[in-house]
């Protein structure tokens, strides 16, 4: 008799939530207006493509970049600069250059044709993370485990918003899952092979993005606690560059770890040479990561829960407990705490799931700028992971009422990944209104109340203008169109006709007519009225209900002329 299949691992589950999430991505990539960062890295990438130099945006590495720009040179994309005037440029172009060459890339060859063909590659790459979270997850945690972290990956509602967009955040997920799954495949099966591979892996990682440096000492650690997880080969034979762990003796494993990890990095920086086409200068990677935040206003003050500083120190956590839907998170901590048990996990494999987003979240607390739970992003697919074991568990080792909690919680987190569609990125949970203003909780969680506890890419990165501008055609302002806007591309490129209005204008109170307002630009106009008025009439954005809001980035006020 043959064996029925398990649900977690029928084709037609794991295929379902996979097209449900793809569908999500890609009409959001066709939906949404480009973002703040996005015209940057695809200027750049199609410079290195078309020109081989490497002067735009080096504070970040190419390799994201240069998949954008890839389908770009496959449609034959216009670079809008000669030969001459690149030259003139020089190596060290001005801050705002990299913007200006992204609008002339988009613009120039026609912006919805650029947009579509650039995120293509981002889309597909969330798809291959989704099927990475499953494979790994199958051989740490068994199938059900997996298919409710796919399922946790799936809704979240911060992966669905960055992961087309052209940006570093989705892709530096991606290649930090992929180099943890080579590395625990090879601590497992060594091979010269598989050391390659968690080379290879290594070095992809590290051109996606800067921060991936901080994650070395992870897996190295990983490699060195491994002496005490794998025992020694039967018959035992020497330590060997690729297999550290077949000598019992303590001192070889720990020489030899220390010589696969290196042999990791070296293979590593090979890629990463290619990945900066082979250049004359062999430290572009070192001046790259000595130019990080180059383009980022040191004046410029983090605003959280109505306060300005200059850095948070807690805003990792904060925006995590803001940010990611309720269920995902109770499912977190359900999970740690099912895999801590003594004896349900392998310590090593448990190590691989918590270490990575543990060591994220505090690097990114100490170093980062606070401009957004997005920098979070490579830490989710492992917390998923971890709230997949949570939501296994309640399903097979608990009663009616933890199954029927686990039922609770996954119908919860399919509404928090649907009900906001398409302004995922906008996303805040039930606890941004339930600590301020419970009324205005719904479907979409507490996204009404987020411009009262974070601004930037928390709310608003200029993705809602094809949004605005369609809103605008049906409802046409009586009066004068004054609009805040964040974004990188000039408004005027959307066919909107206004009159543009900043933070200070706004602190200055209104003048008639109707007012667009950026997420963005209205959490930090209220957060400076609320330093200078309170609460009360003078703080006049908090006390005056919207007319409407569009793609829950944009809130409209209409302001009366006064007899």
């Amino acid at each position: 008799m043959a064996r029925r299949r398990e649900w977690a691992s029928h084709p037609l589950v794991l295929g379902g939530l996979v097209l449900v999430f793809f569908l999500q991505v890609f009409t959001e990539s066709r939906t949404k207006s480009p973002t703040f960062d996005e015209p940057a890295h695809i200027g750049a990438g199609l410079s290195y493509l078309k020109t081989g130099d490497f002067k735009v945006n080096l504070q970040h590495p190419p390799l994201l970049k240069e998949i954008a720009a890839l389908p770009l040179l496959l449609i034959g994309a216009r670079f809008p600069i000669t030969p001459q005037d690149w030259e003139a440029v020089g190596d060290t172009p001005y801050p705002f250059f990299q913007w200006q060459l992204g609008h002339d890339v988009i613009f120039g060859n026609g912006a919805e044709r650029v947009m579509a063909w650039s995120r293509f590659p981002f889309v597909l790459m969330s798809v291959v993370l989704a099927g990475l979270i499953v494979a790994w997850g199958k051989r740490l945690l068994g199938a059900t485990a997996a298919a409710c972290a796919l399922v946790l990956y799936v809704f979240d509602p911060t992966i669905v918003a960055h992961a087309p967009l052209v940006a570093t955040d989705s892709g530096f997920a991606l290649l930090a899952v992929l180099f943890f799954f080579a590395l625990w495949y090879y601590l497992n099966h060594r091979s010269l092979r598989r050391l390659l591979w968690c080379g290879l892996s290594l070095g992809l990682l590290l051109g996606a993005k800067f921060s991936a440096v901080f994650l070395l000492p992870v897996a190295f650690a990983l490699l060195v606690w491994a002496t005490h997880w794998i025992p020694a080969a039967v018959p035992m034979r020497p330590s060997t560059l690729v297999d550290p762990y077949a000598s019992e003796d303590g001192g070889q494993r720990l020489a030899w770890c220390l010589y696969s990890f290196l042999a990791m990095c070296a293979v590593a920086a090979l890629v990463i040479h290619a990945l900066y086409l082979f250049p004359r200068n062999p430290f572009l990677y070192v001046e790259g990561i000595r130019r990080i935040n180059a383009d980022h206003d040191p004046d410029y003050w983090a605003f959280m829960a109505g306060h300005f500083q200059p850095r948070f120190f807690t805003y990792c956590l904060v925006t995590y407990f803001l940010k990611e839907p309720l269920p995902a998170i109770v499912l977190a901590a359900v999970g740690t705490w099912a895999l801590v048990r003594r004896g349900v996990a392998a310590a090593m494999d448990r190590a691989f799931l918590l270490l990575p987003p543990v060591f994220l979240f505090l690097a990114y607390s100490i170093y980062s700028d606070n401009l957004g739970f997005r920098y979070l992003i490579p830490a989710l697919p492992f917390l998923h992971l971890v709230g997949g074991a949570g939501l296994a568990f309640l399903l097979k080792e608990g009663g009616v009422w933890r199954r029927l909690a686990a039922l609770v919680l996954v119908a919860w987190m399919v509404v928090a990944g649907t009900a906001i569609y398409p302004d995922h990125l906008s996303y805040f949970n039930e606890m941004a209104c339930l600590l301020s203003e419970p009324g205005q909780t719904g479907l979409d969680g507490g996204t009404r109340c987020g411009p009262l506890w974070l601004d930037d890419s928390n709310v608003d990165w200029g993705q809602g203008m094809h949004q605005l501008k369609a809103w605008l055609a049906k409802h046409p302002p009586q009066g004068v169109l004054r609009l805040g806007y964040f974004g990188s591309i000039r408004y005027e490129n959307f066919g909107i006709d206004a009159i543009s209005v900043s933070v200070d204008d706004l602190q200055r109170g209104p003048a008639p007519g109707t007012y667009a307002l950026s997420a963005h630009v209205l959490a930090r106009a209220i957060g400076r009225l609320r330093a200078q008025h309170g609460d009360g009439p003078g703080n006049w954005l908090l006390n005056t209900p919207p007319a409407a809001v569009v793609g829950h980035a944009y809130y409209i006020y209409e302001i009366p002329s006064v007899p």
